[in-house]
């Protein structure tokens, strides 16, 4: 064991892993879409660390564009000061978003992204002296590990112990198929105490990879909107063109009033949440009134350092050369789709844009399903990171990764459903 295992060992608490018997691996460096271990392992990153990474690791220009800013600044208080880094995220974004979207919040994480989404939400109705309480949220919703985050998601093992103290919200089942069981609840739901309806845009990532239609969402926020609630988009993992455009939202027709954004914002580099909201919002706190301004803000909001980062992965997504990436992975997955022989122990096979799941069948089947630990450990000792969520294999990756290392990835699945 190396000098950093057993530090790493003794003085850090690891997420999603219980203390005891928890063995973390100790990396050298990233490259590319690679992890470089202490004990000279390369290991394939497929799911780009947790969604965050899209550009591979260590990319020369975020490199670069981070350095230039620390010779700058590194830090500055972003309340009644402002900088150019933030200036120059805010113009890039607003051409990205849709026009009715005005107003740029910066925060520090995709979890406080959305805490802020619902206060803005809550706080709009009281601004104007009509408080609504209502939150509709999906069945098997994830939005975060904050207590507005986590009251907002499904109830499980990740809110468990918090249940007693989390705000009520009413559920909708999640909008599979056709979705009509989904909309005539939310026919039945939405009135005129509703405040905001919020949803991961046709990709449900941490309930693994779940996909519904851009069509049925269109009807759930049609059904919002005319009762004017808000509706909110969490895009921290679909974001980016993790679906094969910019935004999941860019499949649809309605806009939302809100958009929660993080994870790929920073190619992967540095904590940054953004909440992007509509000129209707930002009208109920335009006023001099003291007591409606938004209270809100984090010690980093809008940091230097992030908002260089950020710049620079903006510039490289919206190169032609990123584009073609993003469409060639999309291809690479509906052509595995199209080959995939269908095997007994899986339920579906599905794909949106650079996202591919396999889902097998378990009578367990969740994030705490039996299997999880047998295909992580099947593909960590091939060297690839493949962290299943649950009873599903994923492939989210860095879009620099190439044809051939998309072919390993699939050849080991298929390897691994045929030895089950």
């Amino acid at each position: 064991m190396s000098q950093l295992e057993k530090v790493d060992q003794k003085n850090i608490w690891h997420p999603f892993s219980p203390l005891a018997g928890n063995k973390p691996i100790a990396v050298k460096k990233a490259k590319g879409v690679y992890i470089h271990t202490m004990d000279g392992r390369k290991i394939i990153d497929a799911i780009s660390s947790w969604w965050v990474n899209i550009h591979g690791h260590s990319h020369p220009r975020i490199n670069k564009a981070i350095g230039r800013q620390a010779a700058k600044m590194e830090q500055v208080i972003f309340a009644g000061f402002t900088h150019k880094p933030a200036v120059d995220l805010s113009k890039t974004l607003m051409k990205l978003l849709p026009d009715s979207i005005t107003k740029i919040f910066f925060s520090d994480n995709g979890s406080t992204s959305v805490e802020v989404a619902i206060k803005l939400a809550i706080q709009y109705w009281h601004n104007q002296g009509k408080p609504r309480r209502k939150i509709i949220a999906l069945e098997g919703a994830y939005h975060g590990d904050t207590f507005g985050s986590m009251s907002v998601a499904e109830r499980n093992i990740f809110s468990a112990p918090f249940n007693d103290f989390l705000f009520e919200v009413s559920f909708i089942p999640f909008p599979k198929g056709d979705g009509n069981e989904a909309i005539a609840k939310m026919k039945e739901l939405v009135g005129d105490e509703t405040a905001a309806f919020i949803f991961e845009p046709l990709v449900q990532g941490a309930a693994g990879m779940q996909m519904y239609a851009p069509e049925v969402l269109d009807q759930l926020m049609a059904i919002a909107k005319s009762k004017e609630v808000i509706c909110i988009a969490d895009e921290v993992m679909t974001g980016f063109g993790r679906t094969g455009k910019m935004f999941a939202c860019d499949y649809l027709e309605n806009d939302p009033d809100v958009f929660c954004l993080s994870k790929g914002i920073t190619g992967g580099y540095l904590p940054m949440g953004v909440t992007a909201v509509n000129d209707r919002i930002v009208k109920a706190f335009d006023v001099a009134d003291r007591a409606k301004a938004f209270f809100h803000g984090h010690s980093y909001t809008a940091n230097p350092l992030s908002c260089a980062a950020a710049n620079a992965s903006m510039k490289l997504l919206l190169t032609k050369k990123c584009q073609l990436d993003i469409e060639r992975i999309a291809m690479s997955h509906e052509a595995y789709m199209k080959r995939f022989v269908a095997n007994d122990h899986v339920l579906e096979i599905r794909s949106r844009g650079t996202i591919l799941a396999i889902e097998l069948k378990a009578d367990d089947a969740g994030y705490t399903s039996a299997i999880k630990e047998r295909i992580y450990d099947y593909f960590m000792e091939r060297n690839m990171l493949l962290r299943p969520l649950g009873n599903v294999i994923y492939i989210i990756p860095p879009y620099v990764i190439t044809n051939q290392e998309l072919s390993k990835l699939y050849h080991a699945i298929d390897d691994f459903l045929a030895q089950l």
